[in-house]
């Protein structure tokens, strides 16, 4: 009898070992498959979304370089402005796969010091540059504490929503910003009075990749699955909803210290 036991329990063992190994295998199996997936599907996005500017800009280049005895000043400058516009797409792209890169590899630090919000939506939207094409507004309020985050991080996640915004919104579209104070937090409010997103596709948008479907406005489909990575890194949290004009309307919420100091200063 104890040997029959025995002999039931090496062969259970041995069942177990081979399923947990079978297991094993599947899992990595599983795991390769999403890797290549995941890379063919970035090669994909790359092959068109860097070649594009970089097409623009050679074009553009070469053409100033081989007839500038052809082009009017006008045209010259149309061209430069071409070149402007493609090398600051390419950038983006760049700025949006090393920023992806961070948060895969769990090297994100973040570095927290006190902020002027106000500032920091101001330094935004003047990098941003975009007053030909779309009407952004802010209104700063004063009374704002300063709150302790990370300032570089947070311009990118507010950088690739505007961005975000603008991209899929007509021209002369609204994109408003607006800061709030509120309890043990900082509060970010983006929306737009654009086309808006499906509601099909509210709980995608933040994913590696995607993006919407039948929208020609290009991109990686990276911006928004940085903007939520970096949210978290902040231990913050961010909404997606429907504004109340229509549009896109994106709530972020950061847990933030605030400046003792400056409050006593407002008060």
């Amino acid at each position: 009898m104890f040997l029959l036991y025995f002999v039931v329990a090496l062969v259970n063992a041995v069942l177990t070992f081979n399923i947990r190994a079978a297991e094993k295998k599947a899992r990595d199996q599983e795991e390769k498959e999403k890797t290549i997936l995941l890379y063919n599907t970035l090669l994909n996005s790359l092959s068109h979304e860097l070649r594009t500017p970089l097409a623009t800009i050679i074009g553009a280049v070469d053409t100033l370089r081989d007839h500038p005895e052809k082009l009017t000043a006008a045209s010259q400058a149309a061209l430069m402005e071409e070149v402007d516009k493609a090398a600051a797409r390419l950038n983006q792209q760049v700025e949006n796969l090393l920023n992806m890169s961070r948060l895969e590899s769990g090297i994100l630090k973040l570095r927290m010091d006190w902020c002027d919000v106000n500032e920091l939506v101001h330094t935004v939207i003047r990098k941003n540059n975009l007053s030909n094409t779309h009407l952004i507004q802010f209104f700063p309020d004063e009374q704002l504490p300063l709150f302790k985050l990370d300032a570089g991080i947070m311009e990118h996640v507010l950088h690739n929503l505007i961005h975000n915004a603008i991209l899929y919104t007509p021209e002369k579209s609204i994109v408003s910003i607006q800061v709030e104070n509120a309890q043990n937090a900082c509060v970010f409010h983006i929306s737009d009075n654009g086309p808006g997103i499906p509601q099909e596709d509210k709980f995608q948008v933040f994913e590696k990749f995607f993006r919407l479907p039948g929208n020609k406005a290009g991109g990686s489909g990276l911006g928004l699955s940085i903007v939520k990575g970096f949210v978290e890194a902040h231990q913050g949290r961010i909404e997606l909803q429907d504004a109340p004009q229509g549009g896109a309307y994106f709530k972020v919420y950061i847990p933030a210290e605030k400046s003792y100091i400056t409050n006593l200063k407002n008060e």
